[in-house]
């Protein structure tokens, strides 16, 4: 059974300090391996409170542009499971609760119980997994339960009172509330269903949900850290890094690593602004 730090542990202690958590999207092998985990732990120093570290897959069908974009760039430098399972050591190290977010087929052709496994010696909390639902997560299910993992499902405006429920029942850590339907990326407004999906989510048994999809910016932050247990954010740290590429595309570890530490300090001050 694990022992590594939960995402319910750290979302717990923020609410302990009367706030919201920040949770911070990276995908590993953006700008490289040792650039993301570079990132992260930039971002943690800067007020991050979990780490979403995303496993780069070929058909990501729920990332927007920017983030398709990073990660086509880390498909392209080689990254694989390997450099997650590594990418996650290293940023657990800092004592953040570190998830990784991503499609099934990596995990399944990994092989779920071996993945859970060196997953959890890797000091990982647990999986976001977007595209599927708890009726077709058993294996996932009993092999997070076998090693103390958190499994983190999604709800959408869309999702009936029956699967608001189901989904609060099946998932550990938190339930990821996306804000609005359709892909990631960064929005003028967050969907006008958001407070209702976070509330009626509540309702139907969650002890912690967190909200994401659309997040970009201090104030939208500032909003949604008044009604939601934790402000997932993805699109504005990519954007924030692709900016620091050179004219030949290439990137210094160094400035990407600072550009998503000054987002994270942005987020957190919006985040405080809602005690």
């Amino acid at each position: 059974m694990s022992t590594n730090v939960t995402s319910a542990m750290a979302i717990d202690k923020a609410r302990g300090e009367g706030r919201s958590s920040l949770i911070t999207y990276l995908p590993v092998g953006f700008p490289s391996v040792e650039g993301s985990v570079a990132a992260a732990k930039a971002a943690i120093s800067e007020g991050t409170d979990v780490v979403e570290l995303g496993l780069p897959y070929t058909d990501p069908m729920m990332d927007g542009g920017t983030i398709q974009q990073a990660v086509e760039h880390a498909l392209g430098r080689g990254t694989r499971v390997a450099d997650v399972l590594r990418a996650v050591e290293q940023v657990a190290e800092t004592g953040a609760a570190v998830l990784v977010m991503t499609y099934w087929n990596p995990i399944f052709r990994y092989g779920v119980d071996r993945w859970a496994r060196d997953f959890a010696a890797a000091g990982g909390a647990g999986l976001i997994t977007p595209d599927i639902i708890p009726e077709e997560a058993q294996d996932w299910i009993a092999a997070s339960d076998e090693h103390g993992l958190d499994r983190v499902f999604l709800v959408a405006p869309s999702s009936t009172p029956e699967r608001l429920k189901l989904t609060a029942e099946a998932s550990r850590g938190f339930v990821y509330a996306a804000s609005t339907m359709g892909v990631t990326g960064e929005r003028a407004s967050v969907g006008a269903l958001a407070e209702k999906l976070v509330s009626d989510t509540r309702a139907a048994g969650a002890q912690r949900v967190c909200l994401g999809l659309g997040v970009s910016t201090a104030d939208q932050a500032r909003e949604i850290a008044q009604y939601s247990d934790g402000v997932i954010v993805g699109s504005a740290y990519v954007r924030a890094m692709l900016e620091t590429a050179d004219a030949s595309g290439s990137f210094d570890v160094a400035r990407a690593a600072a550009a998503a530490g000054e987002v994270s300090a942005n987020l957190r001050a919006g985040i405080e602004a809602a005690r």
